[in-house]
């Protein structure tokens, strides 16, 4: 029973492990098009086409996130309108901290990856983003 105790124990603390690293957040830097939405019931929304999708910037951690429209010449277009975000660690995970006039609030980053982005908010809605690639009609 104590062998059982302790494997429970060790599984916990390996799932509690972020398995995001510091040198991992310059990944999200750029163009991030949503993929889906998991809900905390385990149903998920999938997206297909975007009109807008997120642009972050970060310097030394601290930087902003954007709504941008892609155009088919390739550029974007943007309401101007940038949220100020910074990223911190608390408790061995990470977190992007917004910052509006509007409002505060934070999202905890699971996953990120060269092509896959996933962010987490207190609701326990999961987002899932993919690296966006430009239109090509070729």
């Amino acid at each position: 029973m104590k062998k059982i105790g302790l494997f429970l124990f060790v599984l916990l603390l390996i799932s509690c492990h972020s398995n995001v690293k510091n040198e991992d957040i310059k990944k999200l830097n750029g163009y991030w098009e949503i993929k889906q939405v998991k809900f905390s019931t385990g149903k998920t929304k999938e997206y297909k086409i975007n009109e807008t999708i997120d642009y972050f910037e970060l310097k030394d951690n601290q930087g902003f996130r954007q709504k941008v429209m892609p155009q088919f010449d390739g550029k974007f277009r943007t309401n101007g309108i940038k949220e100020g975000i910074k990223v911190v660690v608390k408790d061995n995970a990470f977190f992007i901290e917004y910052n509006t006039k509007f409002g505060n609030w934070k999202e905890e980053i699971i996953t990120i990856q060269d092509s896959t982005l996933v962010l987490k908010n207190k609701e326990n809605l999961e987002y899932t983003y993919k690296k966006f690639k430009p239109f090509s009609f070729k």
